[in-house]
């Protein structure tokens, strides 16, 4: 017996214009979608109340914190999270405790994700083994175990020989290797951007931008050599995303993401020694945030993903020099990015869909997200952009509350989320 639902009274982008937009879903699947669908008998009906849909967004930059880490995010908690700020697909990296470094523990961790996901869960692997940068791990293994992407995020792989055979093997399997990129003998410990301004002025250990760039220019240089996929991750400075444009325009199979508060933040915004504003890598100059938001534009930052890193209230508390790095970013990216550059002219909606649907669905091959379109999975994604909320941490789904901007007003709140056409949250 088919199960239809049918979504009314929407907008969805078509063409670069906003347009009525009706949705068909039957059996988990877009049947028909326009500005008038055929309307089955059976249907349950969806009032949308002019809001605009979009395919479910893909986050693939997420930390969920199970197993090892249930203080601060569970699979439940961070795919609830993921659901709140329209992610039907989010991918989560392998820093966990154990790791999933052997085809065994990778099928468990794999178990898990679907088990207490609220969405769909692509899982990392490590590159190298319990993601200590020594020994890479059997990528051929790993990848038959079902894993599709490598990172070792959350550290930088130190020995280049590791990255050099890690390579050699991902390129065998279509594989990309997602880097951490910071050389630590250049980051010198930094727990801020390296600089008189701010860094000096709050007396605060600087990490050059220097660390994140030599790094990415040695791993373009063996992603030459073997021919794999290098995909940077939160590209954070201009010299950076030079390099990374230099490297397209000479073939090398570079792809890079940009995070929504490094388009939004620089290290100038930091007033005091607040944790809320530490992250790795830091906030840089307003050049380099400028930087950034010229790569998207120009094609040379592929998309944009929100490096979600949930921590306790506590741990946050303890200032620059001893709190751990990271904000949330689930359930506020869409409404930050939209607010911030949509609404003021800087991007086109179309645009912003894109780089958070359409890009990271090309760049990773994911063939289970969901884009709008007759046949797909019914990823689907409404959003309210036409009234003013106030983004409140004491809302979220997400265990972590660690954010810097708290309190800012924004458009764009999620009103429902739906995957394989199953409503996983509704404001109501």
């Amino acid at each position: 017996m088919s199960r239809a639902t049918l979504l009314i009274n929407g907008r969805r982008v078509y063409n670069d214009r906003l347009v009525k937009g009706e949705v068909l879903i039957v059996n988990g699947k877009i049947k028909e979608i326009g500005e008038h669908v055929h309307e089955p008998g059976d249907a349950e009906k969806i009032d949308l109340n002019n809001n605009l849909i979009t395919p479910g967004l893909i986050d693939i930059h997420v930390h969920l914190r199970e197993p090892g880490y249930t203080n601060k995010e569970t699979i439940a908690t961070g795919s609830k999270a993921a659901a709140h700020g329209g992610f039907t697909t989010i991918a989560a990296m392998a820093n966990l405790n154990p790791t999933c470094d052997t085809p065994k523990k990778f099928r468990e961790q794999v178990r898990r994700n679907e088990k207490a996901g609220l969405v769909k869960i692509l899982q990392y692997s490590p590159v190298t083994v319990n993601r200590a940068g020594k020994q890479s791990v059997n990528i051929a293994d790993q990848y038959k175990a079902g894993a599709r992407l490598f990172s070792d995020d959350g550290a930088g792989i130190q020995d280049a020989g590791v990255v050099y055979q890690a390579m050699q093997q991902l390129a065998e399997v279509n594989a990309p290797l997602c880097d951490h990129a910071q050389d630590n003998q250049l980051a010198q410990n930094g727990v801020i951007n390296d600089g008189a301004a701010i860094a000096k002025k709050l007396s605060l250990p600087g990490m050059p931008a220097i660390s994140e760039t030599a790094q990415i220019a040695r791993n373009l240089t063996i992603a030459q050599a073997t021919g794999a996929h290098y995909h940077v991750c939160h590209v954070s400075t201009k010299e950076s995303i030079d390099l990374i444009r230099y490297a397209k325009q000479q073939g090398i199979n570079v792809t890079c993401e940009v995070t929504p508060h490094h388009l939004l933040l620089a290290d100038a915004d930091i007033k005091k020694d607040d944790a809320e504003f530490k992250m790795n890598p830091p906030l840089r100059r307003r050049v380099d945030q400028q930087a950034c938001l010229v790569g998207l534009l120009d094609g040379t930052i592929d998309c944009i993903a929100t490096d979600h890193a949930p921590h306790t209230d506590a741990e946050k508390q303890q200032g620059f020099l001893n709190s751990p790095n990271g904000i949330v970013g689930s359930e506020t990216a869409f409404a930050l990015l939209y607010t911030h550059f949509v609404k003021t002219g800087i991007f086109t909606l179309a645009q912003l869909i894109d780089w958070l649907t359409v890009k990271p669905q090309a760049v990773f091959n994911l063939d289970n997200a969901g884009l709008l379109e007759v046949g797909d999975p019914a990823d689907i994604a409404v959003f309210d952009i036409d009234h003013q909320n106030i983004i409140c941490p004491e809302q979220f789904f997400s265990k972590g509350h660690n954010t810097p901007f708290m309190g800012d007003q924004v458009y764009g709140m999620t009103k429902k989320t739906f995957v394989d056409g199953k409503l996983v949250y509704t404001e109501d």
